[in-house]
């Protein structure tokens, strides 16, 4: 038991949800405060019904008053920071300034040359970077980030694949779920029976954070087409990765298979046994039944029909992850976990 104080910006949007739930009974984090826009001066649990799934809270939690995002009013370890994106820089670095650590998955600072990018599975010695962070920034605290809800499950995948055989380029057509769009999302009469074939900035955001967290020694060239798609919750992605050697659709399973990172060895509270779950079924993965996956329910990326593509060195896969879990909250939970086992938080 850490008994690591915590408070979660922005607690009654969707992603803030996905923390509270995340938190509620964690063995390291104690939720001391959220805090709000809209709902300040109200009582949690009275705003939580809602544009969402019930969700079952502890007392204490839901009794908590909804403080507006000042960090004078903040009494806390540890921030997480699920922010909308107009806001996030301004107030995170308003935290960090006053001495907090703040856990992002809010866009505005991953691309920021000092601030950590992190997948704990695949780039932890990534958090080095919060020292001269706080040097360069005059800061007591410091800002980490979390990639983009539908860069961590390519990413994830890609990984072990450059470790092992080495990525030349990825092309690839993801099918995002409306919960990636926040709350109250994409207009139902948009949305409802049709695909939209753009989402501002996405494609984007997919290869410089990809390439930023894999660090490869050359950058990996990407071709993604990024579309909303009437699910729920849980993104899909069909890629086809061009490989540096020729690689069998069975070697690529097995390296994807067993795929493991600090999380895993450090056995960390919200992370999955196995990072990444590869289904042989010729109709998975999912969103609708995959998007739970995992030792930790949402935090495994599922992978399957995984096949040749245009040559030896090509191989097609699809993968499914959870946005609002592994690509949200879960993820910079793990993170916050890591950084505390690493002593930095």
């Amino acid at each position: 038991m850490k008994n690591i104080d915590v408070c979660v910006l922005g607690a009654t949007g969707i992603v803030g949800r996905e923390y509270l739930r995340i938190l509620s009974n964690h063995p390291y984090f104690r939720v001391r405060c959220v805090t709000g826009r809209r709902s300040v001066g109200s009582k949690l649990a009275d705003t939580l019904d809602e544009g969402s799934d019930e969700i079952n809270l502890p007392k204490h939690i839901g009794n908590l008053e909804i403080l507006p995002t000042d960090p004078a009013r903040v009494d806390a370890d540890l921030v997480f920071s699920p922010l909308p994106t107009d806001v996030a820089r301004k107030t995170e670095e308003e935290f960090a300034s006053a001495g907090f650590t703040v856990v992002t998955d809010a866009s505005p600072h991953r691309m920021d040359e000092d601030v950590p990018l992190v997948i704990p599975e695949v780039n932890p010695e990534a958090l080095s970077l919060i020292e001269g962070q706080k040097r360069k920034r005059g800061w007591s605290g410091a800002v980490v980030a979390t990639p983009n809800c539908t860069a961590v499950g390519i990413v994830m995948t890609l990984k072990p694949l450059a470790d092992r055989f080495g990525v030349e380029n990825v092309v690839g057509t993801t099918l995002q779920a409306i919960s990636g769009a926040g709350y109250p999302g994409v207009p139902s009469f948009d949305m409802i029976d049709n695909v939209i074939p753009f989402i501002e900035n996405e494609e984007e955001k997919v290869a410089q954070e990809a390439n930023k967290i894999l660090s490869a020694a050359h950058r990996i060239p990407f071709g993604i087409t990024t579309t909303r798609v009437p699910v729920i919750s849980g993104h899909t992605a069909s890629l086809h990765v061009e490989l540096a050697r020729s690689a069998t659709p069975e070697e690529i399973k097995e390296v994807l298979a067993s795929f493991t990172g600090a999380p895993q060895k450090l056995r960390l509270p919200t992370a999955p046994e196995r990072p990444i779950i590869v289904r042989e079924e010729v109709a998975r993965p999912q969103p609708r039944v995959d998007r739970g996956a995992g030792s930790v329910p949402g935090m495994s990326v599922v992978v399957g029909r995984v096949r040749a593509g245009m040559s030896a060195s090509h191989v097609q896969y699809v993968v499914v992850s959870n946005n609002t879990v592994r690509g949200g909250a879960g993820g910079a939970v793990l993170t916050a976990e890591l950084m505390v086992e690493e002593g930095i938080a």
